[in-house]
């Protein structure tokens, strides 16, 4: 009787396992593994532009009459998008999703009009230092563009899944919740990189 009892356990394990993967559970597996991992590389490049808007600062400052206004907004946004807790559970949660994409984009705001003012400081524009730190600038730009739409389609995977039958019976008895992604709006307004054109502006023309 032992032999037997055990037999059914394994049957009934091995039972349960294809009803579980038949149903998606070990997609959702798959895919919630995924949508993390581009999520972290999402912050991780968002953290390379925060780290690196100290040394642009810096480095503006250096101009004594720079516009202030503008680099207050800057500081005052890195601030902000700093400040908010990041946490697994952010994925989970729609509005603390759009708190964190809202102060990303005032940001990127930020600094694409500091980007635009300093075009206007012929010594910035001579100032390697400045210019070396204005190509990491895009260059993280680019990457978070490049990260956050990896982030859009894993996410797109895993929602669809969500919604679809049968794999949506299996979310609603294991709690997989649709996740949240990049607004649309939020998007077209993050995800270009900052335009910056360092030629010198034309002289105007001799008042005759």
């Amino acid at each position: 009787m032992p032999t037997l009892a055990r037999r059914l356990a394994l049957l009934g394990t091995l039972l349960l396992t294809l009803a579980l993967s038949g149903c998606g559970y070990n997609q959702f597996q798959q895919l919630d593994e995924q949508v993390k991992a581009r999520w972290s590389e999402v912050l991780n490049q968002y953290q390379r532009r925060a780290d690196l808007i100290p040394n642009i600062v810096a480095t503006v400052k250096g101009e004594a009459d720079f516009e202030q206004t503008t680099l207050t907004q800057v500081i005052e946004a890195r601030a902000k998008a700093t400040s908010i807790q990041v946490t697994p559970e952010t994925l989970n949660d729609p509005e603390a999703f759009n708190r964190f994409q809202q102060a990303q984009g005032e940001l990127s705001g930020a600094l694409s009009r500091l980007m635009a003012v300093a075009e206007n400081y012929p010594n910035l524009r001579a100032n390697q230092a400045f210019q070396d730190l204005r190509v990491q600038l895009e260059g993280t730009e680019n990457r978070i563009t490049v990260a956050r739409n990896q982030y859009i389609q894993a996410v797109q995977q895993y929602n669809v899944l969500r919604r679809s039958f049968p794999t949506n019976l299996t979310a609603m008895v294991f709690g997989y919740d649709v996740k949240p992604t990049f607004a649309v709006a939020n998007e077209a307004q993050i995800s270009a990189p900052p335009t910056v054109d360092f030629s010198r502006p034309a002289a105007p023309a001799a008042s005759r």
